[in-house]
């Protein structure tokens, strides 16, 4: 019999299988549906790049619906360190508002002031480690990219930014900061710093800990309301129980919400529709999905502007907050140093991105095949207040567009079409057709106080009602912070990883 059980080695399960194996009298074991490479000797080129994502190769294969009647690829990593191996490293905190009003949302020990600790302890800042809301001594590394190593579209974007009256902001996880800097970014050169890499490879040697790879969970397994243990499919084929004192689900938001429908815990109707047994009737689940809806403007290059798609893709921010808005900070722009093909035009983009989301979308079960994807509906912009938002967005994103030494790298505009006019009306069509996820998805499984019915875990991540069964990934925030997302999971890997280790 296993103590804990963790189903997913991401951004949360790696941080968790880390914390709680530090205790050499609990045995813990720590499932990752996709591959584990033990060594970095061994890790594939995608998963070290961190100069760009990993698309394809260690990829779970969803597709998601941004808006009505269009649907496109959703990446999401299936690998050791999960989306954390893929993606493009940004180690951006949420602002300290957004954790205050999770607390106020019935989640306690969540306030700004709760989770700094555990943002410090998870991070070695090689730029401000000496700043009391920073740590110098934690398995991620993170650093910013000095002036004289920006692309010049980078360094372009920050120039224009001045010239457009935003302030600098050399840090933009300052809790009192905004405005145009580097992006804090957990890299070394091209090495990307997963959980995999900051918290899995010096706990490796623990005898107390099993990492079982290329291994999926079916669904978590009941007697009554108490869980006991998981089904899961192993490489070969072959279906296999594994029990357990303690199951914690770390899946993500888009597997956790469908490992628990699948184990009869989810809106109860919905499940009978495809003759799964309920265990317990929890409306919640699947709901309250949020995510940062984006659009870029995509902009041809004048001959001589060198796009390189080897190059790193990201490496600026501006933080700001939309006219009238009593959200800080809730819009960013970002500057991508190329778009498009290798082999077509020379291209790169502009990202506006919505940063705090009013609308919620859903997740429903497609079928009570395990191997089935999720049906995952965002719904973005379907809120008028956040549609208001980014078409304010755009319209500031297109003012790099024309303005200073960005505007001059600009041949052309290839998205928005100019000539079909970009006023407010026609910006709002757009965000309403072609709005895209930030790729942060979360709020799945909503942490909240037991008088919510929607909420379906409580501040420890413990399912109010059923036993011996966690919860602690991006599905259990409330909503998305104002941020991208990494950050802040490795941030509820540390709180209830620390949780657990001392015992539950």
């Amino acid at each position: 019999m296993i103590d804990v059980l963790i189903v997913g080695a991401g951004s949360a399960g790696a941080v968790i299988a880390n914390r709680v194996s530090e205790d050499p009298n609990r045995s813990v074991r720590l499932i990752e549906a996709g591959p584990d490479y033990p060594e970095l000797s061994q890790t594939p080129f995608d998963l070290i790049n961190s100069h760009n994502n990993s698309y394809t190769a260690h990829d779970w294969g969803h597709r998601y619906e941004p808006t009505r009647e269009r649907e496109v690829i959703f990446p999401r990593g299936r690998v050791t360190g999960g989306s954390s191996a893929v993606n493009t490293t940004i180690a951006l905190r949420g602002m300290p508002e957004d954790y205050d009003e999770w607390a106020r949302l019935g989640c306690d020990g969540w306030s700004w002031t709760e989770v700094l600790p555990a943002f410090n302890r998870l991070e070695r800042d090689l730029d401000y480690g000496d700043k009391p809301y920073h740590g110098d001594a934690g398995p991620i590394t993170i650093r910013r990219y000095p002036a004289d190593e920006l692309e010049p579209q980078q360094a372009a974007f920050l120039t224009t930014a001045d010239q457009l009256g935003y302030p600098d902001c050399p840090d933009a996880n300052d809790p009192d900061g905004w405005g145009a800097g580097p992006h804090p970014m957990n890299k070394l050169g091209r090495l990307r710093i997963s959980t995999a890499i900051g918290y899995l490879a010096p706990a490796r040697l623990r005898p107390n800990l099993t990492i079982q790879a290329d291994t999926l969970v079916r669904r978590v397994l009941f007697q009554g309301s108490r869980a006991t243990g998981v089904e899961v499919e192993n490489a070969d084929g072959s279906i296999e129980t594994i029990n357990a004192r303690l199951v914690v689900l770390c899946a993500g938001a888009i597997k956790t919400p469908q490992i628990l429908m699948l184990s009869g815990i989810g809106p109860k109707a919905q499940l009978e529709a495809f003759g799964i047994e309920s265990v317990t009737d929890e409306p919640g689940v699947g709901q309250n999905l949020s995510d940062h809806p984006a659009l870029s403007v995509v902009c041809e290059v004048k001959d001589g502007v060198l796009i390189d798609h080897d190059r790193p893709i990201i490496q600026t921010i501006l933080r700001y907050t939309a006219e009238g808005s009593d959200k800080r900070n809730d819009l960013q722009i970002e500057q991508i140093s190329f778009a498009g093909k290798p082999n077509g035009p020379a291209l790169f983009s502009i990202a506006a991105v919505l940063e705090y989301q009013y609308g919620r979308g859903e997740l429903r079960l497609q079928s009570s095949d395990p191997s089935d994807h999720p049906i995952i509906d965002a719904r973005f912009c379907e809120d008028d207040r956040d549609t208001s938002r980014l078409v304010g967005c755009m319209k500031d994103t297109l003012a790099f567009a024309r303005t200073g030494e960005l505007g001059d790298m600009i041949k052309t505009l290839s998205f928005p079409d100019p000539a079909r006019g970009v006023d407010d009306e026609k910006l709002a069509a757009l965000c309403k057709k072609f709005a895209g996820s930030g790729y942060h998805p979360c709020g799945t499984v909503k942490m909240g106080d037991k008088t919510d019915p929607m909420a379906v875990v409580d501040e420890n991540g413990f399912a109010h009602r059923l036993e011996n069964l966690v919860v602690a990934d991006a599905s259990i925030m409330p909503f998305v912070p104002r941020a991208n997302t990494n950050l802040t999971c490795i941030m509820i890997g540390e709180k209830i990883g620390e949780r657990l280790r001392r015992g539950h």
